[in-house]
């Protein structure tokens, strides 16, 4: 559904069992990663191919892309190491970017004329010109309070940050089909790794941490539906700075050194350990806001996600500072393998895909 009058839309539908061709494409402040899934029948998805290109340092800034050559180029070279005959794409924008709203509606209205009040019902939420924006909607079921009445989802951007996007595939070649919002990709995302957890409660709150380049997000949920949302000023730059400074390396050096694992003896004795101990005290930090802000005061198990999350032993880690079952985010467990792609690989960066693979499993999704 698009009533921004551009062929771009938000996807806020659910998954359904029919295909359309397209991956993944998540731009983080940090790399570009490209995830493709396929139907595989009874035995689910197959994952297809991935690849993640890193970025150079403040090309993506707040989610704004800084450089827009930088990021195109980036783009272009991992497209061709994906190797995908594919040009189609699912990509997202930051949630900082979207206003998103819950509204009712009567049941029963003829689709234009539920376009036409999602349209005047935004104009009221929407502090600047309908004309300036890209709008979608998703109907998301019977209101709670009255069965002749629906909830609906109003969602709406700038057409500018669309618009970068939308410019930096096109130079690759390739074209977006769907223009989600990456908090809504990586829930998509969680809830294959939901169904890995031992859920023996009867209704379970789950503390999903993505620890990004310069911002953990926190995101819990009872029972699969959002309870809560914060973000902190912590990441996995604070670490290659680290690097930076101790190994006299620049910043591209230093982050290249930390992803393949070839820096000096001293990293996994000394430095490595104390930005092991600051994740994880912020963990529990964000943890205690969540306690003191909300009527919750437990969660049952947390979910590590992120490129940070890679590091051998930081959910042990967690787990002893919090006191919580803590497990590694993989999308991609119980999913088959296409001989394109190495498990062992692809097992140490499932955690940093949440975005790309719920943008993948758009392929599935027939609106």
């Amino acid at each position: 559904m698009d009533i921004s009058g551009g062929p771009v839309r938000f996807d806020l539908s659910f998954l359904n069992p029919k295909s359309r061709p397209l991956f993944g494409l998540d731009i983080s402040a940090s790399s570009i990663k490209m995830v493709e899934l396929s139907d595989a029948g009874k035995d689910g998805c197959r994952v297809e191919r991935y690849t993640i290109e890193v970025l150079p340092k403040d090309a993506v800034v707040d989610g704004n892309i800084a450089d827009l050559e930088a990021v195109q180029e980036g783009v272009r070279r991992a497209w061709r190491r994906l190797a995908t005959p594919t040009r189609n794409v699912a990509m997202a924008l930051p949630a900082s970017a979207v206003i998103s709203k819950k509204i009712i509606v009567p049941a029963g209205l003829r689709e234009e004329d539920l376009e036409v009040l999602v349209e005047s019902e935004a104009n009221q939420y929407i502090p600047f010109s309908i004309d300036e924006v890209n709008l979608d909607y998703q109907v998301i079921g019977p209101a709670p309070s009255a069965p002749d009445e629906l909830e609906v989802l109003i969602a709406a951007s700038k057409k500018e940050r669309v618009e970068d996007r939308l410019a930096v595939a096109e130079a690759a070649g390739l074209k977006v089909v769907v223009m989600d919002v990456e908090s809504y990709a990586t829930l998509a995302a969680f809830e294959l790794v939901f169904r890995q957890l031992p859920l023996e409660e009867n209704a379970p709150v789950v503390a999903l941490v993505d620890v990004g380049m310069n911002v953990t997000k926190l995101t819990v949920l009872r029972n699969g539906v959002q309870i809560y949302a914060r973000e902190q000023a912590f990441g996995g730059g604070l670490l290659t700075q680290d690097i930076s400074r101790r190994y006299g390396m620049g910043y591209g050096e230093a982050e290249a050194g930390k992803r393949a694992g070839n820096l000096p003896e001293d990293y996994e004795s000394e430095l490595l350990p104390q930005f092991m101990d600051s994740l994880a005290l912020e963990v529990s930090r964000a943890l205690q806001f969540l306690f003191t802000s909300t009527q919750y005061n437990k969660v049952d198990h947390i979910v590590l996600a992120g490129g940070c999350a890679s590091i051998p032993g930081i959910d042990e880690l967690v787990a002893t500072r919090t006191q919580v079952n803590t497990i590694i985010a993989n999308p991609f467990a119980g999913m088959v393998l296409s001989d394109r792609v190495r498990a062992k690989n692809l097992l140490a960066d499932a955690p940093s895909l949440m975005t790309a693979c719920g943008l993948a499993l758009r392929r599935f999704d027939p609106s």
